[in-house]
């Protein structure tokens, strides 16, 4: 049988092809969406790196001109306002979906052997996730976004041994400067994306290679990626493209105040996702709150070889796991919500 142009010049059979993208088998538990909310930042970032690419072609990320090219972006240009909603919305929806996400591998203790390396990799998505998410909000360069990026770098530099160093990297300087915005924007549409597509990669293929944790409870055995899951990957998408989309009308992202270094804001927050750090900082000490934020990430970090020193049997493992997960979750929403009204 005669060869086709395209088959003579790349020799690569398609069935293997198709067999590669869409021969995995998932598992029944994947049918519940609550339990597939890893796909949601699967769907979610791709779209964040198009309208961060369309937003990109008006931003001028310099002091005199940021503020204007996002009022120029939100005022100005055709259908701009729902682009830079999107992308607002998408980042917000992105880490709540993270959340979510390792939310469901806790509690389903997806993270035990042999995924344990998979779990780091995760939380080194949600901390890039979450700077990639502060270096974007602090590009709107007003007066909020300013003073916010200002108390955020302050605390970088509490960290011990590095602190320093990272401070003068991030900013180019003592202060929050157009050095900064520059580094900032750099690390933003630049550096953040290709080393979060270069790890999402890795736990990609680290899940292929493992295949999907099955947990307790549900239904034993497999269906086919395609044609099943694909078509509710397409509807979910679709799906959150109109959430985005009503989310982008009925509550845009404002514009506020141009930053001015002079004047300082009465209240300062950073973004909700960092709420109970900030609510901790501002009731315990500084560098208590540090220390105290600081083991709490390196402890769920290497989660899955400390929950086995605490007992050899399964069982008590996962009733210690369950509590100080679910401690853990009251603690954040409750003093989430205390900042967001700002209670105390």
């Amino acid at each position: 049988m005669k060869k086709s142009w395209i088959s003579e010049r790349i020799p690569v059979e398609s069935g293997k092809i198709k067999e590669a993208l869409f021969g995995e088998k998932i598992p029944n538990h994947m049918k519940n969406w609550l339990l597939a909310m890893g796909t949601t930042p699967f769907i979610l970032f791709p779209l964040q790196i198009i309208t961060g690419m369309l937003l990109a072609f008006y931003f001028v990320p310099s002091t005199e001109m940021a503020f204007e090219s996002v009022r120029h972006i939100t005022e100005d240009i055709r259908y701009g306002f729902w682009m830079r909603g999107v992308h607002h919305w998408g980042a917000n929806l992105m880490v709540i979906s993270l959340f979510l996400h390792m939310m469901r591998v806790f509690f389903t203790h997806s993270y035990r052997k042999p995924r344990e390396l998979n779990w780091i990799i995760g939380f080194v998505l949600l901390f890039l996730t979450l700077t990639i998410s502060f270096t974007g909000y602090s590009l709107t360069y007003n007066q909020v976004s300013f003073w916010a990026a200002t108390v955020g770098t302050n605390l970088v530099k509490e960290m011990p041994l590095i602190g320093g160093f990272l401070l003068e990297m991030l900013r180019g300087g003592e202060g929050v400067t157009a050095n900064t915005l520059t580094r900032f924007y750099t690390l933003h549409v630049w550096v953040l994306p290709i080393v979060i597509t270069l790890i999402i990669g890795v736990h990609i293929l680290m899940m292929r290679m493992h295949g999907i944790s099955e947990p307790e409870g549900f239904k034993k055995g497999h269906y086919d990626f395609y044609p099943g899951h694909f078509y509710k990957i397409i509807v979910v998408s679709l799906f959150l493209i109109s959430v985005l989309s009503l989310f982008s009308v009925v509550l845009p992202p404002g514009l506020g105040e141009p930053a001015n270094p002079a004047i300082t804001p009465l209240h300062i927050k950073p973004e909700w996702y960092f709420f109970p750090v900030f609510l901790l900082l501002r009731l315990v000490p500084l560098k208590l709150g540090m220390a105290i934020t600081g083991l709490s990430v390196i402890l769920m970090i290497f989660w899955p070889f400390v929950e086995p020193m605490f007992s050899k049997k399964i069982k008590t493992r996962t009733t210690i796991a369950n509590t100080i997960g679910m401690i853990a979750i009251v603690i954040m929403i409750a003093f989430t919500i205390l900042e967001t009204f700002s209670i105390i």
